[in-house]
């Protein structure tokens, strides 16, 4: 987040170093707020940067105020106090549930989590929800992320949600301009339509002898939701990506062009930090990797990577 005011200190911070401040802990701030202790951290520090001074003594039992770090504490608390009294009248309810911060491209949310968003909520858990292509920052608050890519990744606990096995799918509209044929040739007399990563239609017009470059007719969309689109509109053909393809299908909205499928080279993950997740986010990557199709021992694969803690 850019600040960009000379006069007003990041305003994003002041909660979190008011909670530091109350309980002469990171950790317990973290905890409180239910982010992770590098989140506190790096506010703290941004907000020092600002004010040209150390607000905290840092040491290993706690932090204590410095001189400096007092008197704005106690300006901070007032600040707080006077926009909480201002809100009372607008101010929604808290949340009885337990909010867990999730990251997700917008594909998988539309295409995946969406429909299963009562199954992932019930009960305890309000999800709050990322939609970003950029790494999942685990030090800002996230708890979990789900990418796509081959892993395995460096610094963050993962597993596999599924493995795809892709082949080419229409309009069923489209379909019929085919007249039944399936081969490389055939199909490429239609547009073809991908999202940024072209390998998977490269990998599969290869096993014909055909080394696929995109051509002006084809079409190139960043989020595979808008690439499923554009093929049901008739636009081309894409190649199905099961599960997030599944729904389309079952309608009808959808049809495969060619019996021969092969594996992608990618697969969704499940990616967390590698230290211990609060329990809330622990539920979470239950039900998600169950939701997948995941047995317990996949389950307990998962979380014994890091200790879960309440």
């Amino acid at each position: 987040m850019v600040h960009s005011s000379p006069t007003l200190p990041p305003l994003d911070t002041l909660e979190t170093f008011a909670r530091a401040a109350r309980l002469g802990s990171f950790s317990a701030a973290a905890e409180e707020a239910g982010v992770t202790h590098g989140a506190v951290s790096r506010q703290v520090s941004r907000l020092e940067r600002w004010m040209g001074v150390k607000l905290f003594e840092r040491a290993a039992r706690g932090v204590t105020l410095t001189p400096e770090g007092m008197r704005f504490f106690a300006r901070t608390e007032e600040a707080l106090a006077l926009l909480g009294n201002s809100g009372e009248s607008w101010r929604p309810a808290r949340r009885s549930k337990a909010l867990v911060r999730l990251s997700v491209t917008p594909s998988i949310a539309v295409l995946w989590l969406f429909p299963r968003l009562g199954e992932m909520e019930r009960g305890d858990i309000h999800l709050d929800i990322s939609l970003e292509h950029r790494l999942a920052d685990f030090a800002e608050g996230t708890d979990l992320a789900i990418r796509c890519g081959k892993g395995p990744w460096a610094g963050v606990r993962a597993g596999t949600l599924w493995n795809e096995h892709i082949f080419p799918v229409a309009s069923p509209a489209l379909a019929e301009k085919l007249g039944g044929r399936s081969d490389a040739q055939s199909l490429l007399e239609l547009p073809i339509i991908h999202d940024s990563n072209i390998l998977g239609w490269k990998r599969w017009l290869a096993v014909e002898d055909v080394d696929y470059v995109p051509r002006g007719q084809d079409r190139r969309f960043e989020d595979y939701n808008v690439v499923l689109e554009a093929c049901v509109d008739g636009l081309g053909v894409a190649l199905a990506r099961p599960p997030l393809v599944n729904h389309a299908l079952e309608a009808g909205r959808l049809v495969p062009v060619s019996p021969r499928s092969i594996p992608h080279h990618v697969a969704f993950h499940l990616i967390g930090p590698v230290e211990s997740l609060r329990a809330p986010a622990a539920e979470l990557a239950r039900r998600l990797l169950g939701a997948a199709g995941k047995d317990e021992a996949a389950i307990q694969d998962f979380l014994a990577q890091g200790r879960s803690r309440t």
